[in-house]
C-alpha cells in the first residue's frame, strides 16, 4: 500500500520517471548499510523483538507519510517521502533475517517446500490487496487516507509479532561481528546452489522489473486513473498468490533447478510482452503471468535457502540473501528509472526483459549445480 501511494505521490508532483527510480534508492541505501548488521543481531540475540521492532519501524515510517501528505510537516514533500522511504528500508533489513529464522524454529524440515508455498501466498495475498486498496483510497478518498490505512495496519503487525508466542533456540556462539559476518558470507559464496539462485533472481529482477515504472505507464500508455494503477501493481501478486497456493499442495521436488531456471526466463518473456502492449487489460494478464513465473522463483529459492542454511547461520544468510534478491527490486526501480530517461519507456523495458533472458542462459551455463538440483538431495 505504501509502495502504491508513494510512486502515485511523487509521480504527481514531479512527473519524473527517474524520481520514481530514486525511491527504489532511498530504501536500498539504507538496507544495504543494516543488511549485514541486522543479520548478525538476529542470530547472536532475539529473532523474535528484532521482528517486533521492524514492524514499528515500518509503522514509524507510515506516520510520517501521513504527516507529510496532510500537511503537518513544512519543506520540501519530496525529500520528506524519499526519508520516510529511508527509514522503511532499514526496518526491511530486520524483517528478512527475522522472518527466515523463525520460520525454521516453529517448522520441521520435511515441510519446508509446502510451508514456504503457504508463506509466499500469505505474503502475495498482502500484495494482492495493498495495491488495490492503495490505489482505490487514492482515487476516492487521497492519498491521506491511503496513508493513514497503511499507518494502522503496520501497528498491527507489531502487535500481531509481540503476541506470537515461540521458543527461540540458543543462540549462534558469541564471536567479533566482522568475523561472524565474514563466516556467513563465505558460506553463501563456497555453495554454488545458493549463490546462484540467489544470483539468478538478483540480476533478472535488476533488469526485468517495470513496476516501478507502472505509474508512467498508467498515465502516459494506458491513460487511466490511480484505480488502474492499483490493479495493475496488484496483478503479479495475483498470479505469485495462485502459485503459492498450488505449489503448498503439490511441491516441486523433481527438476528443480530447471523449474527455476525456465520461470525466470518466463518472467523476462512477460516483462517483454508488457512493453509492446497499449492495453490495459492486456497489459494485466501479462503481469499475471509474470507473477506466476515469479511465485514458482520465491517458492524454489525459499526452500532451497531453508534446506541448506546451517540452523546458527540463518539470520546472516537471509541478511545477504536480502541483499541479492530484496535490494534488487528496488535497484532495479533506479536502474528502471535511468534507462526510461535514456531510452524511453518502453524500449527501456524491453531491453530490460531480454537482459534477463541473458541471466537465465549465464546461469545455466556457470551453476551446473543448479541447473541439476533435485530438492531431495537437500532433505
Amino acid at each position: 500500500m505504501l509502495a502504491i501511494v508513494v510512486g502515485w505521490h511523487i509521480y504527481e508532483l514531479t512527473h519524473d520517471t527517474l524520481a520514481l527510480g530514486l525511491i527504489g534508492l532511498a530504501e536500498v541505501i539504507p538496507y544495504f548499510s543494516c543488511a549485514l548488521f541486522a543479520g548478525y543481531a538476529v542470530d547472536h540475540y532475539s529473532r523474535h523483538l528484532f521482528g517486533v521492532f521492524a514492524s514499528l519501524m515500518v509503522f514509524l515510517s507510515a506516520l510520517a507519510l501521513t504527516a507529510v501528505s496532510t500537511g503537518w510537516i513544512n519543506g520540501n514533500p519530496v525529500w520528506w517521502l524519499y526519508g520516510s522511504i529511508a527509514l522503511n528500508g532499514i526496518a526491511r533489513a530486520f524483517i528478512g533475517p527475522s522472518y527466515s529464522t523463525m520460520f525454521a524454529i516453529i517448522l520441521p524440515r520435511d515441510k519446508y517446500a509446502r510451508a514456504s508455498g503457504i508463506g509466499s501466498s500469505v505474503f502475495q495475498l498482502g500484495l494482492v490487496v495493498g495495491p488495490a486498496l492503495g490505489g482505490i483510497l487514492v482515487g476516492l478518498a487521497g492519498k491521506t487516507a491511503g496513508y493513514g490505512a497503511a499507518t494502522f495496519l503496520s501497528l498491527g503487525a507489531a502487535l500481531a509479532l509481540l503476541s506470537l508466542r515461540v521458543k527461540e533456540p540458543p543462540s549462534a556462539e558469541s564471536t567479533p561481528i566482522f568475523t561472524s559476518i565474514a563466516s556467513g558470507i563465505r558460506f553463501v559464496f563456497s555453495n554454488q546452489v545458493i549463490l546462484g539462485a540467489q544470483s539468478l533472481d538478483m540480476f533478472a529482477v535488476l533488469f526485468g522489473g517495470a513496476i516501478s515504472m507502472l505509474p508512467a505507464f498508467i498515465q502516459d500508455v494506458f491513460h487511466y486513473g490511480p484505480e488502474g494503477l492499483g490493479i495493475l501493481r496488484a496483478a503479479p501478486a495475483i498470479g505469485a498468490l495462485m502459485t503459492g497456493l498450488f505449489l503448498a499442495r503439490n511441491p516441486i521436488n523433481l527438476h528443480a533447478g530447471r523449474w527455476l531456471l525456465g520461470a525466470v526466463a518466463g518472467f523476462g518473456l512477460c516483462m517483454i510482452s508488457f512493453a509492446l502492449t497499449t492495453n490495459i487489460w492486456v497489459a494485466g494478464v501479462l503481469l499475471i503471468l509474470s507473477g506466476i513465473c515469479d511465485g514458482v522463483s520465491v517458492v524454489m529459492r525459499t526452500t532451497i535457502m531453508q534446506l541448506v542454511t546451517p540452523d546458527t547461520m540463518r539470520g546472516r544468510v537471509a541478511a545477504i540473501n536480502g541483499i541479492f534478491i530484496g535490494s534488487s527490486n528496488e535497484l532495479g526501480a533506479f536502474e528502471s528509472g535511468i534507462a526510461a530517461r535514456l531510452m524511453g519507456l518502453v524500449p527501456s523495458v524491453i531491453f530490460g526483459g531480454i537482459m534477463t533472458l541473458g541471466v537465465v542462459a549465464a546461469t545455466a551455463k556457470l551453476a551446473p549445480k543448479l541447473r541439476r538440483l533435485e530438492l531431495h538431495q537437500l532433505y
